[in-house]
């Protein structure tokens, strides 16, 4: 609880390891000798006392608070280290290898005693996914994944298997948070026309299905994803294939499942189709958070009930990102979009902000809950290299590009336990900053030269822009729709959809204007043939003016449509040359 802890932020790159001391001037640590080499890794411990990185000759371990060492392993291979809740056990992992004298291979996973610095135990861990065990907080149980079956061990005794859960092959699994009574989701695919399925079990009750507190069985799932709650009292499942049959999808198909250690599961209705970007928990654990549809996405707030309690409207967003203490609420659109951010005060749903990061790969929370970080880093772009350290107002308070020839690769916020930032009134006013902010401008969509200079009519907007609304009754929004009611409304706008397409493919007729502010008809030529090139070039730009869209918004264009968009200028100057001759 104390106010005046700055968090460190750890900076790996190719010119080495520094610690930064935090927001907002993020000075470098002088208690932290800098490693100039360059380290494969690094993590803080949970509760943010220890630091440790590996850099090719060795692990090493500090505390955080001094950067005295505390503990060095000759492990010079090791490509990943992690540290258990409580600091007992550091688990180090290097790729597994096997050479003609040893075609087994050597155990690649290491568990260590921390207090002791012996090797506890040693396994074999051949995938990096899901290499380190999974702990409960307070390390009463540890669980793998090993050939389809999760072991569980008890107070850190590796030599012994407390208890086994086999299924027919659990592919995925999830520990919950907290501390006992301990909570594991698991997830079994589908095979031979069953479906998939993801079971809850409390530790440990593993007696059968009817000893699970909850079961949830869907198709269409070629992996899943996972989430717990803060309090382990539910499980977001996204369910993701990797083609969508229906071609509708370029990402694949997705499906959003919510199921309870109670027993009660459903299925999320999303009201725009198009695939799922993200999914978050709120820290009260009450409340979650969805951006999904297809471009410009929406984003919605549910509560456990999977009813909508408040929806963002539509934007060029696919990332949301809670603050640590659940009073912000982060949409931003990374990767192929712009790095547009939107900062929500999600208890008054206002909106505090809108700066601007481009070409952001990494985004991350500070522990007040007051400051972020947003980075460019290798190797997803290996040019603009740096980071941005951001109070949530919009202002840049400190700013470091990377030298030109050097790669920026991680920034990491040293972590603390929960409750040491308390939460602060949410601020509408920029922080003051000598680096200023970056407030986005608003967008303007492409308009042909032939269109620029006449009036924008609302049938010419390619998409039609939603705004925010409070989905609670009684507050200006509309009422949660049942399942049946949300299907026909799909049906009535993609019928809607079709009628307008077919009007705008039918040939004008001439109307008596209604009044003196009615638009002017179309002029025409007098000559059919050049009424009907007029028209058919008019309906190649508005097909031209589509894809570009699509482009902008990071959907893959096949080669045909790239040569059609490229065709743009000499359509223009057919246009112009036959509207010239009217």
């Amino acid at each position: 609880m104390a106010p005046l802890l700055t968090p460190l932020l750890a900076v790996r790159g190719s010119d080495g390891t520094s610690l930064l001391r935090g927001p907002p001037n993020c000075e470098e640590n002088s208690a932290f000798q800098r490693d100039s080499r360059q380290s494969r890794y690094v993590t803080f411990s949970k509760d943010g006392s220890l630091f440790g990185w590996c850099n090719g000759e060795k692990v090493s371990v500090v505390k955080s608070s001094d950067g005295s060492l505390v503990g060095s392993f000759d492990l010079p291979k090791t490509a990943m280290l992690e540290f258990s809740p409580q600091n007992k056990v550091l688990a180090t992992w290097q790729p597994y290898t096997k050479t003609q004298d040893n075609p087994q291979g050597a155990p690649n996973l290491q568990l260590w005693d921390f207090q002791t610095g012996n090797c506890i135990k040693a396994f074999y861990q051949k995938k990096v996914q899901g290499w380190c065990p999974s702990w409960a907080d307070d390390e009463s149980i540890a669980v793998r994944n090993v050939n389809n079956e999760l072991h569980f061990f008890e107070n850190n005794n590796f030599e012994t298997i407390a208890n086994k859960l086999h299924l027919q092959k659990v592919s995925e699994f999830a520990l919950s948070p907290g501390n006992q009574p301990s909570k594991v989701a698991v997830y079994v695919p589908g095979a031979k026309g069953a479906p998939s399925f993801v079971r809850l079990y409390q530790y440990p009750n593993f007696g059968g299905p009817t000893s699970a507190l909850a079961n949830k069985s869907f198709f269409k799932a070629d992996r899943v994803t996972m989430l717990w709650n803060k309090k382990a009292t539910a499980v977001l499942v996204t369910a993701s294939t990797e083609v969508d049959k229906t071609g509708a999808s370029y990402y694949g198909e997705q499906t959003l499942h919510y199921v309870a250690v109670n027993g009660e599961s459903a299925i999320v209705q999303l009201p725009k189709n198009g695939p799922i970007y993200d999914v978050m928990w709120s820290p009260n654990s009450t409340e979650f958070c969805v951006v999904y549809g297809f471009m410009p996405a929406k984003a919605t707030i549910f509560n456990l009930k999977c009813e909508s309690v408040f929806d963002f409207g539509t934007g060029p967003r696919n990332a949301a990102f809670y603050s640590p203490q659940g009073h912000i609420l982060v949409l931003a659109g990374f990767g192929n979009l712009r790095g547009q951010m939107e900062v929500w005060d999600v208890k008054k749903y206002k909106q505090v902000s809108k700066p601007q990061a481009a070409d952001t790969t990494h985004f991350s929370w500070c522990p007040d809950g007051e400051h972020i970080v947003t980075a460019t880093c290798s190797p997803r772009l290996r040019v603009s290299n740096g980071f941005k350290v951001w109070h949530y107002t919009g202002s840049v308070l400190y700013k470091q590009d990377t030298p030109s020839g050097a790669e920026l690769w991680e920034v990491l916020w040293q972590p603390f336990p929960s409750g040491t930032f308390p939460e602060k009134p949410v601020k509408y006013q920029a922080a003051p900053s000598e680096l200023g902010s970056t407030e986005a401008k608003p967008a303007q969509a492409y308009r042909p030269p032939a269109l620029r200079n006449k009036p924008q009519t609302a049938s010419s907007k390619l998409h039609e822009e939603e705004p925010p609304q409070s989905m609670k009754p009684g507050a200006g929004g509309e009422k949660q729709m049942s399942k049946s009611a949300l299907k026909n409304q799909k049906k009535r706008e993609a019928k809607k959809a079709a009628k307008q397409e077919m009007k705008s493919d039918a040939p004008p007729t001439q109307t008596e204007p209604s009044s003196s502010n009615a638009a002017p008809a179309a002029s025409t030529s007098g000559d059919p043939d050049t009424d009907k090139k007029i028209k058919n070039l008019k309906k190649k730009l508005k097909a031209i003016e589509e894809l570009k869209e699509q482009q902008s918004s990071g959907k893959p264009l096949q080669k045909n449509q790239l040569e059609k968009i490229q065709k743009e200028a000499q359509l223009l100057k057919e246009l112009e040359d036959l509207e010239l001759g009217l």
